[in-house]
């Protein structure tokens, strides 16, 4: 269908002001009907403040909105899905003892003529919206039973059921499998073929070139710019973003490497199998493999997350056998968990007791907290991290989600760990800040650090690692030393060829 050129929502000249912070400052935002609008900028540049705005969450200060040519303000989240305006959270906000079809309709289930929720019709509309995303699980299944992509799958669906005209999602491939992805794109087409107007908020560049129409960049709150996807390329959009070149995203640092620091021998627990490696001072090993292939099982093995039922871990040469995150902690392992919100924060803290949670026994001093050295420790991983919070006191749920991980990574590091496991340490950041991250990463490798970095993302894990670590159903299919790696092994690997013509041969 043709596209129209007026848009069906607009926003202009919007304030936004909380307590120390300018959040938004003359920031907008355009959205046509049969397009896909990205809204893109660095952790903190306003784009889920403005979302916020748009869905009467929050109220602006000063600036317009318009939508199907009227000038509007909506009261509140309610009253914006009822005129057609549908939000899908990067944060997942479903209850998971309900099943997947309560969860999608909640609040406004089908009811009987004698007002009774209608359980039939219930099941079958929900069956309908899976049915349409590829979930195989039925309506009726308990939605804590399913893993964090096919809750994030759940969580398109409910947005789905609305009808609406304007569809925003934010981050929405977050957590989903390659598979889900092609999916949720799809399902995009076929939105934007109807004439439904849809905001993508990505970190992933690559996926704005493969599903979007325009860009639209906000950086430090103000609006930037809106080009076609067609003119730009990923070095021009994130200068627009970060406002200056980042000419290599990945700052791979050599430097010699020291004795082995964790040794892993036959380990084998809750999705692993009979798995060991080595990793030396001064090492960034790296973990790639798909989703389900035992990566983040294996580190909580390791970290005492998780219980062994066979094998051994040595530290330095020291026998660990962890049976608590407390008995990784004291062997000098500290685990950054790729699910900051359900393990790495507790959001209802400040900065400061978050970062220093894990760290209290380091400011003790004769049996009481030493506040002013817990403070300054903190205080100097802020400004090493460049940690944008108008004070060490906010409340960490107030942070951006990048800002947030970096207080994640230091909070790790307070504990002075000889083992840091970096478990999706990027997920959910934007390009400038991954780049702080990977120098962050760097300086603590220079001074001889061991590192395990995991990622979803190949790019990362072969632009950082000095040696690659492939798994697929809980093993370890296939090594490469950095300099051979490449997309195409890894892939290969992490579907389980290599591994299958290794057994092959054995047979």
């Amino acid at each position: 269908m043709s596209r129209s050129p007026i848009p069906i929502l607009e926003l202009g000249g919007i304030v936004k002001t909380f307590p120390g912070v300018r959040a938004l400052d003359e920031a907008g935002l355009k959205v046509y009907p049969g397009e896909v609008m990205a809204l893109l900028g660095e952790n903190g540049a306003g784009k889920s403040t403005l979302m916020k705005v748009l869905t009467g969450i929050y109220q602006a200060d000063a600036g317009t909105l318009n939508y199907r040519g009227q000038a509007v303000r909506f009261k509140g989240p309610r009253d914006s899905q009822d005129q057609g305006i549908s939000i899908i959270h990067q944060e997942l906000n479903l209850l998971p003892e309900l099943s997947i079809a309560a969860n999608i309709f909640l609040g406004r289930e089908p009811r009987t003529r004698f007002g009774n929720i209608d359980h039939g019709q219930l099941r079958e509309r929900a069956a309908t919206l899976l049915g349409r995303l590829g979930v195989k699980h039925g309506p009726d299944t308990r939605l804590g039973n399913l893993s964090i992509g096919e809750q994030q799958m759940v969580e398109i669906a409910k947005a789905l059921s609305f009808d609406a005209n304007v569809i925003i999602m934010d981050e929405p491939t977050d957590a989903l499998t390659d598979t889900e992805t092609e999916q949720l794109f799809t399902v995009i087409r076929e939105l934007r073929d109807q004439g439904c107007g849809i905001v993508y908020i990505s970190h992933r560049l690559k996926e704005i070139f493969e599903i979007c129409d325009r860009v639209t960049v906000l950086r430090d709150g103000k609006w930037i710019g809106e080009q076609p996807v067609s003119e730009l390329d990923e070095d021009r959009i994130i200068e627009m973003m970060v406002g200056r070149r980042l000419e290599e995203q990945y700052p791979r640092l050599s430097r010699d490497l020291g004795p082995v620091s964790l040794q892993v021998k036959n380990l084998a627990g809750p999705g692993v199998r009979d798995l060991s490696f080595t990793l030396r001072q001064g090492e960034i090993l790296g973990f790639s493999g798909l989703m389900g292939s035992g990566r983040t099982e294996l580190m909580k093995l390791i970290y005492g997350a998780s219980s062994l039922t066979a094998g051994q871990i040595e530290v330095n040469g020291h026998p660990l056998r962890p049976r608590s995150p407390a008995d990784g902690l004291a062997a000098g392992i500290a685990y950054i968990s790729e699910d900051r919100k359900g393990d790495g924060l507790v959001l209802e803290l400040s900065v400061r007791e978050n970062m220093s949670l894990c760290a209290l026994g380091e400011f003790n001093k004769g049996g009481r907290i030493d506040g002013k050295a817990e403070r300054q420790a903190v205080n100097d991983y802020v400004r090493l991290f460049n940690i944008k919070t108008p004070s060490t006191e906010q409340l960490i749920k107030l942070l951006s989600g990048g800002n947030q991980q970096k207080v994640a990574i230091a909070k790790g590091l307070l504990t002075r760990p000889k083992v840091l496991i970096l478990d999706e340490p990027t997920r959910g950041v934007d390009v400038g800040a991954k780049k702080e991250i990977y120098q962050l990463i760097n300086r603590f490798k220079q001074e001889g650090m061991s590192i395990i970095l995991v990622s979803s993302e190949m790019p990362e894990v072969l632009g950082m690692s000095d040696r690659i670590l492939v798994m697929h159903e809980g093993r370890i299919s296939a090594e490469f030393d950095a300099k051979e790696a490449n997309q195409e092994k890894l892939m290969a690997a992490a579907v389980g060829k290599q591994w299958q013509a290794a057994q092959e041969a054995i047979q």
